[in-house]
C-alpha cells in the first residue's frame, strides 16, 4: 500500500507538472492479478483496485499503516465493479457484483475476498475506504437502487447522470460517500461551474476514457486553477482547498469518493465564474 501525505495550497502553488502528478495522481490501480491500495492522509482515506483472475484476491491490513488486526477494523468501505462478471465474499456470504454495480461492507468485516466469474473477463474492482465509528450492515447495491440525478445540457456540453449509491438517500454510513457520473456523447464537462468543499475530500477516479482520449482535471485553489493530465483508470486526490473539475476530449466517465466532516452532498462552497483564475 503506497502512502500519500497531506500537502498545503501554497506548497501545491509552487509544484511543476511533475511534482502536481507525484502528489496528488495515482496510476496504476488496474493490474492483472493484483490488489494495488493507496493511504491518502487527507482524512485518511484509502483508495484501490483490485484485478481477480484465476484466483481470489483478499484484502488484507498493512499494519504498518493501519495498526489492526484486520483491513475493516476501523474503517467502512465501498467498492464498485468496472469490468466483469463478479463476486465478494464477506465473513463466507458471496455478494454478486454486476459491472456497474457496487457494495458496502460495514465496519467489523473480518474477511473480504474479491472474485472474478471468468479469469478471461475479470472484474475490474475500485474500492474506496473511510475511517468509522460503528458498524453499519454489508448490502450489494444494484442499478435500482441507486438514486440517478440527470443534470446538465447539451449546450453547455454538460450533459451527465450521476449515480449515487453510498449516500445517506440510499443506506446509511459513517462517513463515506460514493458514486459514478456518465457524460453523454457530445459532452465533455464535469462539476463545472466548479465548487470546492471545505468539509470533505474527494477522490476522482476516471473510467471508460477512450484509449485515444485525455481528461484535463482541473484542481487547486480557485485564483491558482492547475491541470493534470488523466487518462483511463487513474485517479487524482482532491484536498478541501481544492476545486474537482475536467474537460475531455471525449465523453468519460468518473468514480467520486468523499470522506470528511459531513454526508450532505449539497454542501459545497460554488466558485462564481469570474474568480477562476
Amino acid at each position: 500500500m503506497e502512502t500519500r501525505y497531506g500537502i498545503h495550497p501554497d506548497q501545491a502553488k509552487s509544484l511543476d507538472t511533475a511534482g502536481l502528478r507525484r502528489e496528488f495522481l495515482i496510476q496504476g490501480l488496474f493490474k492483472a492479478g493484483e490488489l494495488n491500495l493507496v493511504y491518502s492522509h487527507i482524512d485518511r482515506i484509502i483508495v484501490g483496485g483490485v484485478v481477480p483472475t484465476t484466483d481470489g484476491l483478499a484484502l488484507e491490513a498493512d499494519r504498518g499503516s493501519l495498526g489492526s488486526e484486520f483491513f475493516l477494523e476501523r474503517r467502512e468501505l465501498g467498492i464498485v465493479n468496472l469490468g466483469g462478471p463478479g463476486a465478494v465474499r464477506v465473513d463466507g456470504q458471496e455478494l454478486a457484483v454486476p459491472r456497474l454495480e457496487g457494495l458496502y461492507v460495514g465496519r467489523g468485516a473480518r474477511q473480504v475476498e474479491l472474485i472474478s466469474r471468468e479469469a478471461s473477463d475479470p472484474a475490474r474492482y475500485y474500492l474506496a475506504s473511510g475511517m468509522a465509528h460503528r458498524g453499519f450492515p454489508t448490502k450489494a447495491i444494484t442499478s435500482d437502487m441507486m438514486k440517478h440525478v440527470v443534470l446538465g445540457s447539451p449546450e453547455e456540453s454538460n450533459r451527465r447522470t450521476i449515480h449515487q449509491f453510498i449516500h445517506p438517500d440510499v443506506l446509511e454510513t459513517c462517513s463515506l460517500v460514493m458514486g459514478f457520473t456518465c457524460l453523454e456523447p457530445g459532452s465533455v464537462w464535469n462539476t463545472m461551474p466548479c465548487h470546492t468543499h471545505e468539509r470533505r475530500m474527494e477522490v476522482y477516479l476516471y473510467f471508460d476514457v477512450p484509449k485515444d482520449a485525455v481528461v484535463l482535471h482541473l484542481m487547486g485553489q480557485p485564483s491558482e486553477t492547475r491541470h493534470i493530465a488523466v487518462r483511463d483508470g487513474e485517479a487524482v486526490i482532491s484536498p478541501s482547498w481544492s476545486i474537482h473539475s475536467g474537460v475531455g476530449t471525449s465523453n468519460y466517465s468518473f468514480i467520486w469518493s468523499m470522506v470528511g466532516e459531513n454526508q450532505a452532498f449539497a454542501d459545497m462552497d460554488a466558485v462564481p465564474m469570474d474568480v477562476l483564475r
